[in-house]
């Protein structure tokens, strides 16, 4: 039983249940005869629903199932279904049962998904009973097993399709179809491109980005004083924030799949409403929502396809992720270097990011002392390397030194962290002449890194947990460049020679 005493209760609410609940249940108390309890059952179901207390928490909920259960120890099959009516009217009685392992293990061992799919399809038009048996969804697919088999029931699809259509201004049945979507693509491939071949799949999110964005542009314009009062001290997301978040996170989700994520790079629209997002809300008034359209649209940015609708907004994308970059916001900012470092394979991406003067705040994040974060930022730095005119940078913004840093701290345990560092000061140094003017007082020490980290016993060692992975691209990948880079250090320490090479 829930604890109903933190629930408020109106005077209209203790009218009612004065007036009407409990004489009832006093009823029940002292009445023995079987017949005129079930007559008093069904006469308290009807009250209830009048009341709209049914499923609903409210003041004295545990006193009226307090009375129901003493009465379920009569032997009497018609009562025990008057009782069952009322106490299951979802209690929430198996979406409860799903927190506890073994309920949840025989709910998904039974076949209560398929069934629960057959009653969802039958009763399509009753609101009711699709948010209830949603709301068990809802619960169940936090859980890795019940989310398999969701996924392998085929119909579901179909039929959470078919509700979204239906009840498309339902917040609650939105919400939480879109929640136990996200839950099903969140780690299943399969899942991801079966719900995405389902006929209308991304014009039905398509429909729902635009119902909810012009209810929460809506709101936003009537509480545009509060929210700037607000700023400094962000609230939880309105409804219609939640709706959107959880809606993105099933596009961020299916875009992992390459056939799935290269078809959704060149969908217009899904790119345009991204950027939207993007372009209104500010992550100070919407964290999550944010994060989410940026995570999506770095995502489609991995995908070089024909026709990226990513690719022909790429400027108004860097433009709209400027902000992000310049918030305070660690996640927001990673996020952005993220896309900067899909994007920065462009030339005029490139040169927005040195005329705008990101590149300097992509060098200092390297000081972060944070993996994710320096990856993200050589990712942008080894892109500008390419390009001969920008190499310079590096020295001037002392970048050389925060990047041999990063091999130093992260090298060890991340080859492809130390791949990326590598392949950027091959292509810095590109033109060498002396390695004190090249990399000046870090020589000695990127010499020692390098030699350290290409003795094979040492850096595979560093890398243990990392198994045979760690070596294929130890192997494969950082010590062909790491070979060549230190080849070239030592070769110039004395020598004024050049040698003619090709950027990564």
């Amino acid at each position: 039983l829930d604890d109903d005493r933190r629930i408020d209760e109106s005077e209209e609410e203790k009218s009612f249940w004065n007036m009407n609940v409990l004489p009832i249940l006093r009823e029940l108390e002292t009445e023995d005869n079987v017949e005129s309890l079930c007559l008093a059952c069904t006469k308290l179901y009807q009250v209830l629903n009048e009341g709209d207390m049914l499923g609903k928490r409210f003041k004295r909920r545990s006193m009226l199932l307090k009375t129901l259960y003493k009465l379920v120890e009569i032997d009497s099959d018609p009562l025990c279904l008057k009782l069952a009516k009322i106490i299951l009217s979802l209690t929430a009685t198996l979406r409860n049962l799903a927190d506890l392992p073994r309920a949840r293990c025989q709910l998904v061992c039974s076949g209560a998904v398929s069934e629960l799919c057959v009653a969802l399809e039958q009763r399509m038009n009753d609101k009711d009973v699709c948010t209830y048996i949603v709301r068990i969804f809802s619960k169940l697919s936090s859980y890795d097993d019940f989310c398999a088999a969701l996924a392998d029931c085929s119909r579901c699809y179909v039929l959470f399709l078919a509700l979204l259509n239906k009840h498309q201004k339902q917040q609650d049945l939105v919400l939480r179809i879109n929640f136990i979507l996200g839950n099903l693509t969140a780690k299943n491939n399969q899942a991801r491109e079966q719900f995405f071949k389902e006929k209308g799949s991304v014009d039905t999110l398509i429909s729902l980005f635009h119902t909810y964005h012009e209810l929460d542009l809506n709101e936003e314009k009537r509480c545009h004083e509060r929210r700037r009062e607000e700023k400094s001290n962000p609230k939880h997301p309105s409804e219609a924030e939640d709706v959107l978040i959880k809606l993105i996170r099933v596009l961020a989700n299916l875009s992992i799949h390459p056939s799935v994520g290269a078809a959704l790079a060149a969908a217009h629209r899904v790119v345009e409403l991204l950027l939207t997002v993007l372009e209104y809300k500010s992550i100070e008034v919407c964290e999550e929502l944010v994060i989410n359209a940026a995570t999506t649209i770095n995502n489609l940015s991995f995908y070089k396809v024909k026709s990226s609708a990513v690719q022909d907004k790429k400027l108004r994308i860097a433009e709209t992720l400027l902000k992000l970059l310049m918030s305070n916001n660690m996640d927001g900012i990673v996020e952005a270097v993220r896309v900067f470092g899909n994007l920065s394979q462009y030339h005029e991406i490139c040169d927005f990011i040195i005329q705008k003067k990101i590149h300097k705040f992509v060098i200092a994040l390297l000081d972060a002392k944070n993996q994710d974060v320096c990856f993200s930022a050589c990712g942008v730095l080894l892109n500008l390397t390419v390009d001969k005119d920008k190499r310079s940078l590096l020295m001037e913004e002392g970048g050389i030194g925060k990047l041999v840093d990063c091999l130093r701290d992260f090298g060890p345990a991340d080859m492809q962290l130390a791949c990326l560092v590598c392949k950027t000061l091959w292509n810095y140094s590109e033109d060498i002449t002396s390695s004190a003017s090249c990399f000046g007082e870090d020589t000695d020490a990127l010499l020692v890194l390098l030699t350290s980290f290409l003795d094979e016993e040492l850096a595979l060692d560093n890398g243990l947990d990392r198994g045979d992975h760690h070596k294929l691209y130890w192997e494969t990948e950082f010590k062909p460049v790491a070979e060549k880079l230190l080849a070239r250090i030592r070769t110039h320490r004395s020598s004024v020679s050049t040698v003619t090479v090709t950027a990564f």
